[in-house]
């Protein structure tokens, strides 16, 4: 990776500063390089947070002898787009503000983090959540963190003022939305392009108003913690243990990259859509080793599952990314603490099934791995939209298509990003806790595509749009292989790109939807086994019942007659969809010029 090109100015500071600042780095290496040898070892978790504190106190002490007016370490702005999710949003904000009590990243001036600012981009229909969210806004920048809410009203005020900076809204309409309220007055889920989109517009202004700061903007999406998870022999441990905005830095300070993401630890990105194949797997193979054992014997499933944690091993079709798919099923591994029995592991299980159409996948959960971060440092091609960073100049990347609420919208834009800046659109080893649910309830707060109703679910929404997000991001994929966006091919080429990818994803979702029906004769067939204990008397009805609604619910959207199959095979259907694709590929250079000319406006104007 290239250094930056850039004019450094004297360094004001004496030798003794210096080798001051270079000795406490090597303390944290050290104490970096035992934390996690052999894994994590929590117990020297406490010094390396404090060995960061000091290092901020020596550049604090710096900035009093006059070197912090020449601190020129990037400021973040986090910018958070969250839908009627209070609960999830309130522990993304607390995970920030530990991150930054733990590692004192910037340090603090008036009783707030210098270099820390919040932006809650606000996609509530909820008044209760808007409420909710622009308190919680308010309670964290009373306690260090300067939080900014962003709401459905401040939203419209920012919209309509763009045809006053000569660029009408209509032109925008594919990056923006429709830029009104519903018929109801309602402006809320709009969904999370639009919505960063919208975001975006505000951190343009932000950046015009501070011209002087190096800023980098900070993309997570709610449902996601400052923290990673990681596997040890006691069980899994959520750890504040990654200095993200220290290795920002770093890499941006040290590299030219332009865009870089992250990715996640606990549950998988992706839609339960592309889980199923694997997940019912992993359930047949948890029925059979219990079918093997005694109820009342104590639980053995907690040993940590043999595979490698691997790639996109929660996705039934991982080659089409490029990884290569899981031969064998994964175990489950017991959270259930203290002394329990198989039947509690079974039941424990059994009443965990319900959360996988939220996004959780129970047998394949991902965990942080250690490694040197700036070494992590490579090309990427996938954008991680709840985890990417960028500086100002990387906003002319709004998030693709965003007006046709297409899933994988975050890859779809890394393809775009690769193929126009090459190696300056990086990855490294900065992984952010995901967690798709509440605790409490088990379900996400909401979940776009997600219909629940007394206990049957139903995907067909968020399926179909995984489905054509698919299609769309595969086509972008070979279409940027001949130079797109910066070189446009004919329509005719475009048109022939789509119907070629549609086939192949008809035949890869219709060979997985014929592995899925083979998994559910099978997990019919051990559940209803009089034989096994848990059909005895009884014992098990509440557990086995929750069985049955995971098996009617995989039938439901995944079944014979599935409504998901049925949308994406219908020409029909596909008749729909087709001019929509093709007309966001053909407008997707006229929307990024007045997208470029819409982020200019606001540097023109007087600050």
């Amino acid at each position: 990776m290239s250094s930056q090109a850039t004019c450094r100015v004297a360094d004001p500071r004496t030798d003794a500063e210096i080798a001051a600042l270079a000795a406490q780095r090597a303390t944290i290496a050290a104490i970096e390089k035992e934390l996690w040898a052999g894994g994590l070892n929590e117990s020297l978790l406490v010094s390396y947070q404090a060995a960061f504190r000091q290092l901020e106190l020596l550049k604090s002490e710096q900035h009093h002898q006059g070197y912090g007016a020449r601190d020129r370490r990037h400021k973040f702005v986090i910018v958070i787009p969250v839908a009627d999710r209070p609960q999830h949003l309130q522990a993304c904000l607390g995970s920030l503000l530990e991150q930054c009590q733990a590692f004192g990243y910037g340090g603090m001036s008036n009783g707030a983090y210098r270099k820390i600012t919040v932006l809650i981009a606000d996609d509530s229909r909820n008044a209760s959540s808007i409420a909710w969210h622009r308190e919680l806004a308010r309670y964290f920048s009373r306690h260090g963190l300067a939080t900014i809410h962003f709401g459905p009203a401040e939203q419209l005020e920012l919209l309509q003022s763009l045809t006053a900076n000569n660029q009408p809204a209509p032109a925008l309409a594919r990056i923006l939305g429709a830029c009104t309220p519903g018929a109801d007055g309602n402006f809320g889920h709009k969904g999370q392009a639009v919505m960063r989109n919208i975001a975006y517009l505000k951190l343009n202004e932000m950046a015009a108003h501070e011209p002087d700061q190096q800023l980098l903007f900070y993309s997570v999406d709610s449902d996601q913690e400052f923290k990673v998870k990681v596997a040890t022999a006691q069980g899994d441990k959520e750890v504040c243990a990654v200095n993200f905005f220290h290795y920002l830095d770093e890499i941006f300070t040290q590299t030219d990259a332009e865009v870089l993401t992250g990715k996640v630890v606990g549950d998988p990105p992706v839609s339960p859509a592309v889980m199923a194949g694997n997940f019912m797997e992993d359930v047949i193979v948890f029925l059979r080793q219990m079918a093997d054992g005694n109820p009342d014997c104590a639980c053995r499933h907690h040993q940590a599952d043999p595979h490698s944690e691997g790639e996109a091993a929660y996705h039934d079709m991982a080659d089409l990314f490029g990884f290569k798919a899981a031969a064998a099923a994964y175990r489950y591994r017991c959270t259930l603490a203290g002394a329990h029995s198989e039947a509690d592991c079974f039941a424990h299980f059994a009443h965990r099934l319900g959360s996988f159409f939220y996004g959780e996948h129970p047998t394949r959960v991902s965990h942080y791995v250690y490694s040197d971060t700036l070494r992590t440092v490579q090309a990427a091609r996938t954008v991680y939209a709840g985890n990417y960073v960028f500086r100002p100049s990387g906003l002319k990347y709004f998030i693709p298509f965003a007006a046709l609420r297409l899933r994988m919208s975050g890859p779809t834009l890394g393809r775009i990003v690769k193929s126009e800046i090459g190696a300056r659109f990086v990855s490294a080893n900065l992984p952010m806790l995901h967690k798709r649910t509440v605790h409490s309830t088990g379900q996400a707060e909401f979940r776009p595509g997600v219909q629940a109703n007394a206990g049957a679910i139903d995907l067909h929404d968020e399926f179909e749009r995984q489905f054509h997000g698919d299609v769309m991001l595969f086509s972008i994929e070979r279409l940027a292989a001949d130079g797109f966006p910066l070189q446009v091919p004919a329509t005719a080429v475009i048109a022939a790109t789509l119907e070629a990818v549609r086939e192949d994803m008809q035949q890869k979702y219709n060979a997985q939807h014929a592995d899925i029906l083979d998994k559910l004769g099978r997990l019919r067939t051990l559940l209803d086994d009089p034989a096994h204990w848990w059909n005895q008397p009884a014992t098990q009805t509440a557990a086995v019942d929750a069985f049955r609604v995971f098996v009617a619910n995989v039938t439901h959207n995944f079944g014979a007659d599935s409504p998901c199959y049925e949308r994406i095979n219908s020409s029909p259907n596909w008749d729909k969809w087709r001019p929509n694709l093709f007309d966001a590929i053909v407008s997707y250079p006229a929307d990024s010029a007045a997208w470029l000319m819409q982020l200019a406006s606001a540097h023109s104007q007087p600050v």
